[in-house]
């Protein structure tokens, strides 16, 4: 008889578990589902990412090592970007082209050594025309050597988490096994490049010209001219890395990143980039808080020098499917007070996103300043300053 007691009670404790377990927790809804059946490129590998979230949308052997030939110029352009937006070079500086600068093949703009280009005629050199002599001539001109600025991309590849990517030069021109990216890694160092604004002034270019407009320009890219919102990035193609292609587009504020590696022909770089990009926009949105008007609770504070701070949600916006944005509801998880001090993005809470009652995602909810404790003079002056108000 105490055995069965037993037994029931266990049974009862198994149970009031399992309750707990489906009523308290549930999983959020998924919104992206990477696991496509129908195969979107024609290419060794791809990936299609959205650009704010870093939200991956499609993907096939993303993480495979292989060449890229010139789709390497993105860090390269990347670093170009950090050196003007930090202050270290202006765009009107002239730059002086080495013998060994001059002395690329492949796709140049025909830099002779001695001759001087503004750093803006540069950058569209290599936006647009793709110049291997352009892109060891900035390199130079940045870190003193190509060798130095190499040091500085693999360095910058390694900070943006790039697990499969490694680079012996600045331009892709050789044709080695050990200079290699994957999809997912191009795609990671294109979202970085997209943070500075400026470079789209170069990547949309279709057609232009240097030396007073007796050199004429065509970008390699040709999406910038046939597909609806192509806004970059760069093309790339050598006789081992066959054809590839990181390509952006931005529609209804989604900004999309296509990447295409090894391709068997031009035609299909461009057609798989294309056939990523409409997926992207015919089956997703995102989602953001200026988009949903959310306004954030205060906060109390308990003995701090201000009575109260408003939060912030941290992160940025989210990648739901297409016709959901309109069906997303939020509710906040908040602390009702907090004692100080408080510290510069310290967790108060957390909001939820719901689309017909259930969970999509969650994000935290964080100070946006720091908030100290209140001594006795504050004290005494805030009193006095509410009794004045008497």
């Amino acid at each position: 008889m105490r055995k069965l007691m037993c037994i029931k009670r266990i049974a009862c404790l198994i149970m009031a578990i399992s309750l707990i377990s489906v009523t308290g927790y549930a999983e959020p809804v998924q919104q992206v589902d990477t696991n496509v059946s129908t195969q979107l490129i024609n290419a060794k590998s791809g990936i299609l990412m959205e650009a704010s979230t870093g939200e991956v949308l499609y993907e096939q052997n993303a993480n495979e090592r292989l060449q890229i030939a010139s789709v390497t110029k993105v860090m390269t352009m990347l670093l170009i970007m950090e050196a003007i937006d930090s202050g270290k070079i202006s765009l009107d500086d002239m730059v002086t082209t080495s013998e060994y600068a001059a002395s690329m093949g492949g796709s140049q703009v025909f830099l002779e050594a001695g001759e001087q280009m503004s750093v803006n005629d540069m950058l569209k050199a290599i936006a647009v025309a793709s110049g291997n002599d352009a892109a060891v001539a900035m390199a130079e001109f940045i870190s003193g050597s190509e060798g130095a600025f190499v040091e500085k991309m693999n360095k910058r590849a390694s900070e943006l988490g790039c697990e499969n990517t490694h680079f012996i030069n600045c331009n892709g021109l050789d044709e080695t096994p050990e200079h290699y990216s994957s999809a997912r890694d191009v795609a990671r160092i294109s979202q970085e490049l997209l943070k500075h604004t400026k470079i789209f002034d170069y990547t949309t270019i279709w057609m232009d010209s240097l030396r007073n407009g007796s050199f004429g320009l065509s970008n390699t890219n040709k999406l910038i001219r046939f597909y609806n919102g192509a806004n970059g990035l760069k093309t790339g193609s050598t006789s081992t890395a066959k054809y590839c292609l990181s390509a952006t587009a931005l529609r209804d504020g989604m900004q999309l990143i296509a990447v295409i590696i090894c391709a068997p022909s031009t035609k299909d770089r461009f057609s798989s980039a294309s056939a990523l990009l409409d997926y992207g926009f015919a089956n997703y949105e995102v989602a953001s808080d200026e988009d949903l008007n959310v306004a954030v609770p205060y906060v109390r504070v308990v003995g701090g020098v201000k009575e109260q701070i408003t939060p912030k949600v941290s992160g940025s916006g989210f990648v739901v499917k297409k016709g959901n944005k309109s069906k997303l509801e939020t509710r906040f998880e908040m602390e009702e007070s907090v004692s100080a001090p408080v510290e510069d993005g310290q967790k108060l809470g957390e909001i939820i996103y719901t689309i017909d009652g259930e969970e999509v995602t969650r994000r935290d909810v964080c100070a946006t300043e720091r908030v100290d404790k209140i001594n006795a003079v504050q004290i005494f002056l805030r009193c006095l300053a509410d009794w004045l108000k008497l």
